[in-house]
């Protein structure tokens, strides 16, 4: 249980991280904020799927600061270390102290536990760098941001990464060629600040600098009808709430993109888009599909709970999606 108090602890300072990732939007090279993030999208995922109730106050007493969470979370890993988010969770902690070193093992020890995570990958590589005086992606380091897109072709820190690598060993030609694809996937204001990164890359390596893209059209989103079966109708209390839920297709909870409404009336129609996102980390346009699903919640309660109703999940294409998904509620959670 200590793993656990120690980690809700850990993740409130941790949260505060996340005020850090609009840093890299902007301004990509400041890549040493995106460490924090890690922070809350955890909180999210044990918000959304955690038990609370689990936790046993009398058998470990709660820490007062990052510094008591860290000692903790040394003190279970140290018990149990084949703990994959545990190292995650420290590199992390570690990183937001400054101790670049203990944060770059940290996350060595994850690795070793899980070598296919591009997402570890990258957090992995990006503190080997941070480790270093002159905050340079090693060889091991490139290695793990190549694996990560063996992995995921589009990941975005491991692609930002892997070119910053490139051009730190003067190969500006292969810089500009790892950025490029990202033009397409990322917002307009990032476009232009990577536009401006790739260019300077294409001119120190002799080339033509890309024109500015033209803009793309916004996202419009996933239109959703949601359909309760007329057997479950008397299931439905009154002051129910239904979700409507998109996350990654790999059936990962946490969602990128979720609605609430009353459940007054079926069907009921959503769109769901990029302003549903409770996580400025994990936007639905970032994705090439999700899953979808709704869930009746007789509490309003965001945590899926036995007795609740719910839809099969559905995998949909996100962008050029015109189509109307139609959800049938049809089930009872157990």
């Amino acid at each position: 249980m200590s793993m656990f108090v120690a980690a809700a602890a850990l993740l409130v300072v941790l949260g505060l991280g996340v005020t850090l990732y609009p840093l890299w939007r902007a301004r990509p090279l400041l890549g040493a904020g995106l460490g924090l993030a890690l922070g809350l999208a955890t909180l999210a995922i044990y918000l959304a799927i955690g038990t609370p109730r689990a936790l046993d106050a009398q058998q470990s007493k709660a820490p007062q600061n990052l510094a008591d969470a860290i000692v903790q979370l040394e003190a279970e890993l140290q018990r149990d270390p084949r703990q994959i988010e545990g190292w995650r969770l420290l590199g992390s902690a570690y990183t937001a102290e400054g101790q670049s070193a203990k944060a770059r093992d940290a996350y060595a020890r994850a690795v070793a536990l899980a070598p296919d995570n591009p997402d570890l990958l990258a957090e992995a590589a990006e503190a080997r760098a941070l480790a270093t005086r002159d905050r340079r992606f090693d060889e091991q380091a490139v290695s793990m941001l190549q694996h990560a897109l063996k992995q995921q072709p589009m990941h975005q820190r491991a692609r930002w990464f892997l070119g910053i690598a490139h051009r730190q060993a003067e190969r500006p030609a292969e810089a500009a060629q790892t950025w490029e694809p990202l033009l397409g996937v990322v917002d307009a204001g990032t476009a232009a600040s990577l536009l401006e990164q790739i260019n300077g890359a294409r001119q120190e390596a002799g080339l033509e600098p890309l024109p500015a893209p033209v803009a793309a059209a916004a996202n419009a989103g996933l239109k959703i009808k949601v359909e309760l079966a007329p057997t479950l109708a008397a299931r439905v209390p009154a002051g129910a709430s239904v979700f409507v839920i998109a996350r990654q297709a790999d059936g990962r909870p946490m969602p990128v993109a979720v609605e609430k409404l009353a459940a007054t009336r079926f069907p009921v129609q959503v769109v769901l888009d990029d302003g549903d996102s409770p996580m400025p980390t994990a936007k639905l346009s970032q994705l090439e599909q999700v899953q979808v699903l709704a869930r009746i919640s007789a509490t309003g309660n965001a945590m899926p709970q036995a007795g609740d109703l719910a839809s099969p999940p559905v995998v949909v294409k996100v962008r050029g999606n015109a189509d109307e998904i139609v959800l049938r509620i049809d089930r009872t959670v157990e």
